[in-house]
């Protein structure tokens, strides 16, 4: 059984369809990275997974134990077991750097100030930031700020951790740098790892397996050398980037492209 099962999940904000029937298994100890255009809600199916949204229809689990519906205070539980890097580190700009590495300790664990101490100092060693604990939000670079978000999510020893776009906006010294810290997080806390990423460079770098949604379905899974080897249209196009030769202005204006 996989750690987590999506089947025939369904989504949807007012007209615009976001799942029709989305079914895919995530097995534990692997690294997959969920790829797609933008707009095929590639994120959506993190919040979906830690109850941040909720889906319209279908099943989603983890570890056996049904999501779609759980109870706010139940959630709680599942959220502990699953840390999550958000597109743009999302840290909070009012608390030190201290502070927010804490705040999932604080939320979910019953530990001592020293124990914190202890734990914000050895999470952030970790991404390579040791010793900027009264540091704030607003004294890092983008790179730090990834880092620091990062270190949050793994304080608390999650068993899955989620990557949003974890490279966009960065430079190629910061996109290498997080792209080693998730293979070395991966390997040193033998977490289960999920990236939603645009970054092909970084998909074929940091994953066991890959999968594609498109137009509400997850259209392939396979390893990266399958997916370098795929002639479907929509897998091979997307790797390449290669866009339909009949998009004039208007129509890549009316899809935001």
């Amino acid at each position: 059984m996989a750690l987590i099962e999506f089947r025939g999940v369904k989504k949807a904000f007012g007209d615009k369809v976001v799942y029709e029937h989305l079914d895919l298994d995530i097995h534990a100890g692997e690294s997959l990275t969920i790829i797609g255009g933008s707009g095929q809600g590639k994120s959506v199916m993190l919040k979906l997974l830690i109850g941040l949204l909720d889906a319209d229809g279908g099943s989603i689990k983890f570890d056996g134990t049904e999501i779609v519906g759980m109870p706010e205070k139940d959630l709680v539980g599942v959220r502990r077991r699953i840390g999550m890097l958000f597109q743009g580190a999302a840290l909070f700009d009012s608390l030190s750097v201290f502070e927010n590495v804490a705040y999932g300790l604080r939320e979910h664990l019953k530990m001592s100030e020293k124990e914190i101490d202890t734990r914000v100092a050895e999470s952030l060693a970790s991404v390579g930031l040791p010793g900027i604990e009264d540091m704030w939000p607003s004294d890092l670079s983008g790179g730090m700020k990834k880092r620091v978000g990062l270190a949050r999510a793994i304080a608390v020893r999650p068993e899955v951790l989620l990557y949003d776009e974890p490279t966009t906006g960065l430079d190629p010294i910061n996109t290498t740098r997080i792209n080693n810290l998730i293979l070395d997080l991966k390997k040193r806390l033998d977490v289960t790892s999920v990236v939603v990423t645009h970054d092909m460079h970084s998909a074929f770098k940091v994953s066991d397996r890959i999968a594609m949604i498109h137009d509400g379905f997850r259209v392939f899974a396979g390893t990266p050398a399958e997916v370098r080897s795929s002639q479907m249209p929509e897998v091979h196009d997307f790797i390449h980037g290669v866009a339909p030769e009949t998009d004039s202005t208007e129509t890549l204006l009316r899809r935001g492209g």
